[in-house]
This record gives C-alpha cells, structure tokens and sequence, in this order.
C-alpha cells in the first residue's frame, strides 16, 4: 500500500506545514493535560464521591493504564484507515468521554468514563507523530518539530496542576473535564481543514493476542502497586500477583517472537540505544508523576493550601519544562541527543535532591526552586529521547519507535502513580511530609537514569 497524502508532504507550503504541526500539538496538549490536571482536583474528588486514596489512584491511572496500553494498535489502525481519520475519532471520543467524567455519579462511573478517555487519547499521541513525521519530511525541520511535539506534551502534563488549581478556585471538580470540550469541538474543525490525509506504507498486521496480554501486563502491575501496600508486600495475595506478573510478562514476550507483526517486537530490544531511550522515557514520567501526586497531598493535606495555591506552587515545573523545551529540540537539531539529555538528568537528579530534606513548614523559595529544576529537566529530556528512538532503528520502524516510547511515557506516569499513592495511602497529615522523603530519592534516582541514557544511547545514535 503506498502512502497517500492530500497534498503530498513534498508540495506543501512552508506555512502549512508548520500549521498542521501546531494542530496535532493543540490535540496533544489536551491529552498531556488530562494525565495531570486531574491530580489537583483529587481531594476535591475524593469528598464529592467518598473516595479514599487507593481509588484516586484509579480515577489517574485508569487513564494512564489504557491510554499506555492502545498506543500502538492505535498507530496501526491509522496507518492501515488514515491517520486524520482515527485522529477525528479519537477526538470526539475524547470529547464523549470528558462529558462522561464531568456528569459521573460515583467513582466507579468516573473510573470507568476515565477508562474510555484513555482510549481515546491513545488515538492521538502515536497519530499525531504520525501525521508530523510524515509532513515534515526535511531531517532538521523533522528534529525541530519532534522537539515542539514533545516539549508540548511535556509542557500540558507539567501545566496541570496549575490549570486544575485555576478552575477549582471558581468552580467543583468537575470543571476540569469540562474544559476539554470546547477545544475538542475547535480542534475536530481544524483537522478537517488544514491536516492531510496519510496512511502507512505498509498496513501494519494487528496483533490482538498481543494487545490483551499488554493491557493484561500494564494493568496488573500498576495494579499490584497501587493495592500491594494495603495487602502487605510480603502477603500471600500479593505474592500470588508477582507471580503472575512473571507470568504474564513471559507470555508476552513468548507470543510476540511467533508474531509476523508483533505490537511490540523483543528483539527491537537488542538495540542499545533504543533500550535506553525507553527506559529514559519511563523514568522522565516516573519523576514527573510522583512530583505532581505528591505534591498535591503534601500541600493540601499536610499543609492546608487550596488547589489553586497548590497549583500555583508547581508553576516553577510548567515554566522550567515551557523554557527549556525548545532550546533542547533546537540543540537537538544542532548538536545531537547528548548534551540535552546530559542537563536532563543533572537538573532532574538536583530537583529531587533538594526536595530530600523539606519539612512541613520549609520555604515556598526551596520548593519553587526544586521544581523549577524538575520541570527544566523533563523539559530538556523529551525530544532528545523522541530523537534516539526514532533515529536509532530504520525510517520504516519510525512509527514503531514513536508508539513504543510513548508508551513506555504513560507506562512511568501510571508507575509513578501508583508508587507515590501508596507513601501516602492511609497517613495522616501530620506524617505527609515524611512520608514523601523516599519519593523524592526516587525522583533523584530517575534523573541518574537519564544521566545513563545521556552516556550509552546519546553516544551510540551519535556515531
């Protein structure tokens, strides 16, 4: 099947391109902004629905979960019925499914709208590479767009809190699903008019036994995190569930080596660099969702402050992540993958570190600061991991490497999710603070994972 493109990449204007870029990043930036808003409104949440923490964790990872999980059937199916296509439909499902979260009764009708929103969402990340990859066809234009790609995604997930603490001032908690309908409706509008029709070269073969054991994988160890502290760790319950997380994994890995077109093939795994760019990917939002739970209880349980004071405080995150952003696509596009993975880490390893000794009554000054580093440092990692993964196998694997690292993103944000839910699962206020010290060692410890994906996999795709 040969590519279709309406008009052809080669042939567009400048311009156009460049407005189709800022189209899928619109679409983007709501996807980004629904895995983190929601944090700020979970206290909120918790007392309109009569929710602990365990099931708040849900309403977050419910989302995380699927959306990790149908990130690359859902670049198939664009590549195979047209990407503005499922693109369109991802849309308007969201847009279903953030009434449903708005008008939900219970916690589990929520869960469940939170179910279907990460469905939807799934049909826009991998997409939306998908239409940019294939309209910026020059390779610096390309790095440059990947790098806005990225740095919007991370700039929406980094703005959440700041955006739900906004809304929470004037309105309940429901307001930050609604919000997303209005600029779902303008941005069905604009993809009609300005993106290009594209499918893939090749229709990739759907792979649904490996796409159940995946979710099946995802969701049980997301699930054995959030519900191994309330069981016990050592418990036969939760032994059962390691083990079958092992199993699981081993079946996984099993079928997808007999697949022609496995969702996720192993052997992509042989390669250094794009190893250690998925493993970058995970630890970037293993860090930024543990800061942002955190965050939230910390302040507003432990220290009393509304969610827009809450919100207000990791404002240093949205901006460090919006500032440094571009300059690392542009070093990117000018230096390679290394140096702004280098200061990545550094300044996500420093972040956490400050954060390591805070008390209950510490400054707005060190934690302002803290997160204005953490913020800078996911701000430089995403385009330089987009950049090794996509660089580091064949053009014809583009999509491949774009879905997995994507996937390998919501996977730590569900993963940091559920460690952080569970410090803070069942403590009083008064213990908070202390109880978040080894989440903030955690933070630290992804930055020096992104200090090692700077050394081994920036320095092979390099050469």
């Amino acid at each position: 099947m040969t590519a279709i493109s309406l008009p052809l990449p080669s042939t567009m204007s400048t311009g156009r391109r460049w407005t189709v870029l800022a189209v899928c990043a619109a679409a983007m930036f709501l996807v980004g902004l629904d895995t983190t808003i929601v944090n700020v409104a979970l206290p909120g949440i918790g007392r309109g629905l009569g929710a602990g923490t365990r099931g708040l964790q849900w309403v977050i990872d419910a989302y995380t979960v699927v959306f990790a999980s149908l990130l690359i059937t859902s670049g198939a199916l664009a590549d195979r019925f047209g990407r503005r296509r499922v693109f369109q439909l991802g849309l308007v499902t969201f847009g279903v499914a953030s009434v449903l979260c708005a008008v939900a009764p219970s916690l589990g009708f929520l869960v469940a709208a939170r179910v279907l929103q990460g469905a939807a969402a799934s049909m826009l990340s991998p997409v939306a590479l998908g239409i940019v990859v294939n309209v910026m066809t020059d390779p610096r234009e390309r790095a440059k767009a990947i790098g806005i790609w990225a740095s919007v995604f991370g700039l929406s997930m980094a703005a959440g809190p700041t955006a739900g603490g906004a809304l929470l001032a004037v309105f309940d908690w429901r307001a930050v699903f609604w919000i997303n309908v209005p600029v779902i409706v303008l941005a069905v509008l604009l993809v009609a008019v300005v993106v290009p029709e594209s499918r893939g070269q090749r229709a990739r073969r759907l792979d649904p036994p490996g796409q159940l054991l995946l979710i099946v994988l995802v969701g049980l160890t997301v699930g054995t995190l959030i519900e191994a502290p309330h069981l016990g760790w050592g418990s036969a319950t939760a032994i059962g569930l390691y083990v079958s997380i092992v199993i699981v994994a081993a079946a996984f890995v099993t079928v997808e080596r007999r697949r022609r077109d496995p969702l996720i093939d192993p052997a992509l795994f042989r390669v250094p660099a794009f190893t250690g760019a998925v493993l970058g990917a995970i630890a970037v939002f293993v860090a930024l969702s543990t800061t942002l739970l955190l965050t939230t209880f910390s302040l507003q349980d432990a220290r009393g402050w509304t969610p827009l004071a809450a919100g207000m405080a990791v404002l240093p995150l949205a901006i460090g992540a919006t500032v440094c952003a571009p300059f690392a696509g542009i070093l990117v596009a000018r230096t390679g993958t290394r140096l702004p993975l280098l200061l990545a880490g550094v300044l996500i390893t420093a972040g956490g570190s400050c954060l390591l000794p805070v008390e209950r009554h510490t400054s707005v000054l060190v934690l302002g600061t803290a997160y204005l580093l953490i913020g800078a440092g996911i701000g430089f990692a995403n385009a330089p991991i987009t950049t090794i993964a996509v660089s580091s196998l064949p053009p014809e694997r583009a999509a491949v490497a774009g879905g997995t690292t994507s996937t390998a993103r919501q996977v730590g944000a569900s993963v940091g999710i559920a460690l952080a839910g569970g410090l803070v699962t069942g403590v009083a206020p008064d213990a908070l603070v202390a109880a978040t010290r080894p989440g903030w060692l955690l933070v630290a410890f992804c930055g020096l994972v992104v200090l090692a994906t700077a050394v081994t996999a920036a320095g092979r795709t390099s050469r």
